[in-house]
Order: C-alpha cells, then structure tokens, then sequence
C-alpha cells in the first residue's frame, strides 16, 4: 500500500513538472512576442471549463468460501467523472458541427490530421478523470504550423487508459500542398519511455517461469510458511495462506515493481523517418477526410533500452484517420468516424458508425 502510494506521489509529481514547463514556455512566448502579435495568435481561439460525471460498474458481489463457509463482500466502484480545462484554436472543417457549448467530452476526431485549415492552430487540454474506479491525468498539447510546401508540429500525448505517453516532433515536406490529396515526407523525433523493456526478464527461470517469491523478498517482503504469515516491507500482515500470497498479493508486488523500475529509467529518443497522405473534400452532402502516416525506418543509436533489442530490429509504426459522411436523400443518411494508433505495438483507437433516418 505504502509503495503504491509512493508510486502515485511520483507520477503526479512528473504530471506537474510538465505542466510548469508548459506554463513557462507559455508565459515566456506571451512575454517575448508584441502585443499585436500575441492578440493575433489567441484570436479566435476557446478557453473552456468543464465538468462531467456519470454512474460507473454497478455494485458486484463477490462470493468465497472458508471452512465450509460462504462468505461474500460486496465491490463498489464509485461514479465516473472528469474534470477538463483546456484552450485551442483549431478551424472547423465543414463537416464538423458548431455547438453552443464546449463540455470536453466531445470525440474531435479532425483534432489528430495531420493537416488543419488554418496556418496556425494549438491545442493544450488536461482532463482530470475517474474511470471504472481508476484515476487518470491525461493531457493533450500540441503546436502545429501549415505552409503550402512544408508543415511542422509538436505535440505531448498522456493517455492513462491507452498506457501511452510521449513527446513528438515532426517537420515535413509537403507534395501538392493545396490539393485535395497532398503528400508528406520528413523526419520525426520522439521521447517516451523505453517501451519493451521487461524488468520481470531478469526474474524468470526456465520454462519462463517467474521466481514471484524472491523478488518479494528483495523488495522487503518477508515469508513464514510454516506459520502462514506474509509480511509486507512495514511488517504489516498481507496474507495468512499460500493461496492468497499468490492470487493477490504477489500481482501487486509485480505491478508495482515494474511501475518503479521503468520509472526508474529515462525517457528515450526516438529519430524515425515519416511517410503521410492528407485527403479532405466537402460538400454539403458528402464528405470524406482521411489521413495516414507510416514510420517505416528508426535509426538505431545502439542505446540498451532501444526498441530495437526488444523487437529484433526495425519496426513500423503508424497511425490514421477517416471521417466520411453522406445524405443519400431527405430521409437517409450515414456516417463513419474513427481514427487509429500504433506505436511501439501499443494500440489505441476509437471509432463510430452510424445510420439516421428522418421521417417526415
């Protein structure tokens, strides 16, 4: 308990260095840049605040025996909510709709392509959530500039429910910059943690089984088989029968421990070269915006927690995004919406579809 605690403390901790980083890097950009200048970047743009909550999982009983004995308890999972704050400046695409309010639980699925209609556009939002009983700090922050023949963007992606986390920078060329289906090719840099590593690697024995008793011992954890006692490091009783030992409390001394020791390593730098398309037509009833990117080639700087020694060499990563709309007539009309992640072999994706039919 105590080390998941410390855990906690040290994530957020990393949660709010970065913001305070942000915050400076924006304070210094407001104080730098003239006041016609800065008016001109904020102009159009939203600030928003918002609140949302909701029932979660139901409450479930959970039945076991004991000497012949059915005991039971009951698992609650408290409501869901999210707390959002955030402020962007990204131009509609003509498809998108124009509501009253922004609440923060919108899916701006147009918010990933890689291409915006205005030169200039940002994003910087955190979303403090409670989800199914798990809470999460998830930030999005990202600074993009278009130009006929060259792009650039940087971006800070935290999605706790995903598991994925990392900085990027991007700088592109642009094929057929004012075309409907433009080209793009260039480099990207990215830091995150070193995705693949196993710190339960060193642990296993033959037959890849895991030797769960001794690495409790090492972090302090201590074993009386034959008075049944389990102890944690505080010398605090966690289980008073082998079974028990295994089925909960030994998952929580390994996810906690391989929490701690990839906090323990630094983010690494990833240099890759990018690939990407951008397709947007729209009409009043039809619409279509796709875009893609492909990352085919990582350089290997020969570091011991590159990706490369994990998967055995080169990798592809990519990610994509389509929005496709029609009103067949009067009455009917579909839709498919969704957009698709995956780096490092973490996936994270979200989608929907849809039929509507007007009857009048």
């Amino acid at each position: 308990m105590v080390q998941g605690v410390k855990l906690w403390l040290t994530n957020l901790k990393q949660d709010v260095i970065i913001m305070i980083r942000l915050i400076i890097i924006l304070l210094l950009f407001c104080t730098t840049a003239s006041a016609q200048t800065l008016k001109k970047a904020f102009k159009f743009s939203t600030f928003y605040v918002a609140a949302n909550g909701n029932t979660s999982l139901a409450d479930r009983d959970v039945y076991s025996i004991q000497d012949g004995s059915v005991l039971y308890d009951t698992v609650f999972t408290p409501f869901d909510y999210s707390l959002v704050m955030g402020i962007r400046k990204i131009k509609r695409f003509g498809y998108e709709d124009v509501s009253k309010f922004k609440d923060g639980t919108e899916s701006a699925y147009a918010d990933a392509a890689t291409v915006g209609l205005s030169p200039f556009e940002f994003l910087f939002e955190v979303d403090y959530k409670r989800q199914e009983g798990i809470e999460y700090f998830d930030q999005q922050h990202f600074v993009r500039y278009i130009r006929p023949i060259w792009m650039t963007k940087v971006e800070y992606m935290k999605d706790g429910f995903a598991d994925i986390e990392y900085y990027e920078a991007t700088q592109r060329f642009r094929l057929r910059g004012k075309k409907k289906l433009s080209f793009n090719f260039g480099g990207v840099s990215r830091l995150a943690e070193p995705y693949g590593f196993d710190p339960l690697e060193e642990w296993k024995i033959e037959n890849n089984y895991l030797h769960y008793t001794c690495l409790a011992i090492e972090e302090g954890y201590s074993v009386d088989v034959f008075e049944n006692e389990y102890k944690d490091p505080d010398g605090n009783i966690v289980a008073t029968s082998a079974d028990v030992w295994k089925q909960v409390v030994i998952p929580q001394i390994l996810e906690n421990y391989v929490k701690e020791k990839r906090n323990e390593l630094p983010n690494q730098w990833q240099y890759s070269i990018v690939l990407g398309f951008d397709y947007y037509h729209y009409t009043k009833n039809f619409w279509l915006h796709s875009w893609g990117n492909l990352m085919p080639y990582h350089y290997d700087d020969g570091n011991s927690y590159s990706y490369h020694n994990f998967v055995g060499g080169q990798w592809s990563d990519y990610s994509g995004g389509l929005i496709f709309g029609t009103k067949i007539n009067k009455h009917l009309g579909l839709f498919i919406e969704g957009k698709y992640n995956k780096y490092w072999n973490r996936e994270w994706y979200d989608f929907k579809c849809g039929i509507n039919y007007v009857i009048f």
